[in-house]
């Protein structure tokens, strides 16, 4: 499909003023109510605030940090700098001064916009540290101070010229980066993956093909933007006319939010899909599970005959029928009752909870991209899919499964390296632009592609036999009560488990049990312990004896952010959890 794009991303915001000026880009909650931005007014902002960029110094390529949450401004900011010419560092509003630090410093940012006087005070912990630095300005007006200025003066007091500002835009290439990512990282500092226009310029076509997100539609979005998941929405909603719903800040309140918000489009990591199953399972009776199993069966046929414009058969209709009233409505309403479509991407997913959510008539199909493919690579649909697998190779994409197993991907939405790391780059890019994801899969004869583990988490036992440990931990997670798990067994004669409660379900069932909700006493407790292994044992059901988890421990406290236990998208950092458990790990095999 032939689509009518600006050359650059940062032409993105003129264009969308132009094809998009009165519809609603950006709608977020103000002192209790909901602020709205057309695009028109949306570009007008970005343009101020770039003119003023321009004359705080900003040059074409400079590296400029956003280190900030969600919201409006933050877009605003990052068009702002694109239409200068710079380029956007995202840093995480969780990360601490040194991770600033090394963002900051190893991009050679100049300058730094940050949300409020939390996040300035963690580049002035480090600033002796960031010469380059030479500007730090602050969203909240509040903040500013003889050494950060408020972004809106900045804005506000622009005196650049208008032309100059044409030039730069008309001046950037497909090749110039817009975005430099740093990953999150399970091991060893982040590496800045460059994301180029033609990247990011790719990121809207294939939306405009796919037709993920559409004209109008509103998209709830609480991704941090510092993630490549949420720049594709970023991004593809000034392409496409769609609206951002920011999120409140207070991630306890996003499926209340959602309720509110009532999104046409949902990007997410599986988490949050993982607690709406067990909000939607937890209603229904426990001897219900078989009448579930066909109920599910049954919807998800009737539901991809209505998306396939296919006769459902009357018997089958009026199964349904009542299948909905009792189980699905319900489901629906969790998510606002008008999402179209969700996806979920950045970590596996159950099959069995795509299958709930599509039955119901809310298809969350799973896709697959990293950093370096710019968030994408494949997709299922809800007309074409295959549960298990991440979809079908996107428009202009091409897998392919290397000799050892390893998943490479080809096309113009391939980053064009680690930002001033050759050898690192060397490492996943060879000759023939075939980027080497590091993860292992299988294509199967209509091309749906499956993950089967990532190169560096196999662990080989003791026995000689690789095991993959994320579907098992994966499955794991599938039980409401649990958080996180760990597997854990290289070089081990069996696999043991590391297993974390999920505070919000276990407490209110501790309560109705005649149980302290103390977590720390919830994990020493054999009611709990009794509960985890009743699902474990359904779960280890499904695997070869040898990959099946032995023994598993249940720990006094959840693995956090903080912590650096797990990554901003929920991952678990599992070289940090294994060496920092090492001494709970070893007491499994005692």
């Amino acid at each position: 499909m032939a689509v009518d794009l600006p050359q650059s991303i940062g032409a993105l915001a003129r264009f969308a003023a132009t094809h998009h000026g009165d519809q609603i880009a950006a709608r977020a909650k103000r002192d209790g109510a909901w602020a709205e931005r057309t695009f028109a007014d949306a570009a007008a902002s970005v343009e101020r605030l770039a003119l003023g960029l321009i004359d705080q110094g900003i040059e074409p390529g400079d590296r400029v940090c956003v280190l900030a949450d969600t919201s409006p401004e933050w877009t605003i900011a990052a068009y702002a700098i694109w239409s200068a010419g710079a380029v956007v560092v995202p840093i995480y509003p969780t990360n601490s001064p040194q991770e600033c630090e090394w963002v900051a410093g190893n991009s050679g940012a100049v300058a730094v916009l940050a949300e409020n006087r939390v996040q300035l005070d963690k580049i002035r912990a480090v600033r002796d540290a960031l010469p380059e630095v030479r500007l730090l300005a602050t969203i909240d007006p509040a903040a500013a101070d003889d050494d950060a200025v408020a972004v809106d003066a900045i804005a506000a007091a622009a005196s650049a010229d208008r032309g100059e500002l044409d030039r730069r835009i008309a001046a950037l290439t497909l090749d110039d980066p817009f975005l430099i990512i740093y990953t999150s990282g399970t091991t060893g500092p982040p590496k800045g993956c460059v994301l180029s226009q033609r990247n990011g310029l790719s990121v809207c076509r294939i939306v405009y093909e796919f037709g993920t997100v559409r004209t109008k539609d509103v998209g709830y979005l609480y991704l941090p933007l510092a993630h490549v998941f949420a720049q594709l929405l970023n991004v593809a909603a000034y392409a496409v006319g769609a609206t951002i719903v920011y999120y409140g800040g207070n991630t306890r309140e996003i499926i209340p939010e959602l309720q509110e918000v009532r999104p046409d489009y949902l990007p997410s990591v599986p988490r949050i899909f993982e607690k709406l199953y067990a909000m939607g399972i937890g209603r229904l009776p426990a001897d219900q599970a078989e009448r579930l199993r066909q109920a599910v069966a049954l919807g998800v046929d009737v539901q991809a005959r209505r998306l396939r414009g296919e006769p459902v058969p009357e018997d089958r209709a009026a199964a349904y029928a009542q299948a909905d009233e009792r189980v699905f409505a319900p489901v629906r309403n969790l998510f606002g009752g008008r999402t179209r479509e969700a996806t979920t991407g950045a970590a596996p997913i159950a099959k069995e909870i795509l299958e709930f959510f599509y039955a119901a008539g809310v298809p969350v199909m799973e896709g697959y991209g990293m950093t370096e493919s710019t968030g994408l690579g494949a997709a299922n649909r809800p007309t074409d899919f295959r549960f298990g697998t991440v979809g079908k190779a996107l428009p202009d994409v091409e897998l392919r499964i290397a000799g050892d197993g390893e998943i490479l991907m080809r096309g113009p939405h391939v980053f064009l390296g680690y930002w001033a790391n050759e050898e690192a780059t060397r490492e996943v890019l060879d000759e023939d632009g075939w980027l080497h994801t590091g993860d292992l899969g299988s294509i199967d004869d209509d091309g749906f592609l499956s993950i089967t583990g990532r190169k560096k988490d196999i662990i080989i036992t003791a026995g000689g036999k690789n095991l993959t440990p994320a579907n098992l931990e994966n499955d794991l997670k599938q039980s409401r009560f649990v958080s996180q798990a760990v597997m854990y067994g290289d070089r081990r004669p069996y696999p043991v488990a590391l297993v974390t409660l999920d505070a919000e379900e276990i407490q209110p069932w501790a309560r109705d049990q005649g149980l302290p909700d103390d977590i720390g006493a919830l994990a020493a407790d054999d009611r709990v312990r009794a509960l985890i292994q009743e699902h474990l044992d359904g779960v280890n059901a499904k695997y070869a004896q040898v990959e099946q988890i032995k023994r598993f421990t249940i720990l006094d406290h959840d693995l956090t952010l903080d912590r650096g236990e797990i990554t901003p998208t929920l991952k678990i950092k599992r070289n940090v959890v294994y060496e920092r458990y090492a001494d709970v790990f070893d007491r499994l095999y005692a």
